[in-house]
């Protein structure tokens, strides 16, 4: 014969109420808003509730305080293909250590069926972070229509938005002038995604970017638009950085010097070169852009500008959690410095001509 085991059942404030002598309204105030209550009070319905055996509903905790407790990072890809990229668990180690200073949580919202803007009425966050937004797309607007609080990471935010950057316009601009001075004249610029298809229209992160480069070429009399000049497009990836390398290595005149606009591709760049033998510096010399962990023990060990990806993160968690406890603060746009790192994945020219793999 087989007994049918039933859950226990659930502790509710109305017990705690009765077991400690108050009202209902008293013990919701004492989980959800205790500054209305005494000190002592809050702690003898918490030591009842407890040894009860109370578990709040953080559903119904929600509704009544209208809060979540959780900050969101609004992603542009889906978590998979963002966590491959190194940059971002470093970026979220930053926004973690606050969420954990303040009691927070944390929820990563991907784009909702391939879409970012569908995403954001459906998140149950308190605000957003928002990591490589360019402004003249939808989801600002969006954001604006949500009514929560929003910092914007890596982009051209309004002035009445919080904003974290760096400043990826003189970083850009000391990488290129560093291949510049070691004698490269024929060099590829591998950039980052955009939706806009001339880099006449970039804008934020990108358009900083490019902005130094072309600063960096005008320093030596050089222009975007010289025939030695070479830019591709790929995805922000280790695959994305393979695929640059192909495009550029089997061009007509093949580029002594890559710059890449992050780590990642750099990184990926300087895989497919050994994998086609090509030496680096030698042949080929590598820059990248974040200073990734990884950048440091890569072999050669790449050049790169360094930018502090984890303090970025902190900084707009601390602004979001400060604008959540206030509305009416005022925004800020925080500019962080960034440096380049000279290492062994660059030196001046040694060939005149590299042959095309066959």
């Amino acid at each position: 014969m087989s007994t049918k085991r039933t859950a226990p059942r659930k502790v509710t404030i109305s017990q705690i109420a009765k077991e400690a002598g108050v009202s209902k309204t008293a013990v919701s105030f004492a989980f959800n808003d205790p500054s209305q209550l005494s000190p002592a009070t809050v702690n003898h319905i918490r030591a009842i509730a407890e040894r009860l055996g109370y578990s709040p509903d953080p559903i119904a905790r929600s509704m009544t305080t209208r809060r979540t407790n959780a900050l969101g990072v609004l992603l542009p890809l889906d978590i998979a293909a963002t966590m491959a990229n190194p940059f971002f668990p470093l970026f979220l180690r930053g926004v973690g250590a606050v969420c954990g200073a303040t009691g927070m949580t944390l929820m990563l919202v991907p784009p909702l069926w391939g879409s970012m803007l569908k995403a954001i009425p459906h998140a149950t966050v308190d605000g957003f972070i928002v990591i490589g937004l360019e402004i003249d797309r939808g989801e600002v607007q969006q954001l604006r229509r949500r009514r929560v609080p929003f910092v914007m990471v890596d982009g051209d935010a309004p002035e009445d938005i919080p904003a974290i950057n760096v400043d990826d316009r003189r970083g850009a601009r000391a990488a290129m002038m560093h291949i510049l001075s070691l004698g490269h004249r024929r060099i590829g610029i591998v950039s980052l995604e955009s939706w806009h298809h001339r880099y006449e229209d970039f804008t934020g992160t990108l358009a900083a970017r490019f902005a130094g480069y072309r600063e960096g070429l005008a320093e030596y009399g050089r222009t975007i638009d010289d025939p030695d000049i070479q830019m591709v497009t790929v995805s922000t990836s280790r695959a994305g950085g393979v695929e640059a390398f192909t495009r550029l290595w089997r061009s007509e005149s093949p580029p002594t010097a890559i710059v890449a606009m992050s780590d990642i591709t750099a990184l990926g760049v300087l895989e497919a070169a050994k994998a086609h033998g090509v030496r680096v510096p030698d042949e080929l010399s590598i820059v990248g852009f974040d200073d990734l962990p990884e950048a440091a023990y890569a072999t050669p060990p790449l050049t790169t500008v360094h930018q502090p990806i984890e303090e970025k993160g902190r900084l707009a968690a601390e602004m979001l959690v400060a604008a959540l406890d206030d509305e009416e603060s005022e925004p800020v746009h925080h500019l962080l410095p960034t440096e380049l790192l000279v290492r062994g994945s660059t030196c001046a020219p040694v060939c005149s001509a590299q042959p095309v793999p066959t």
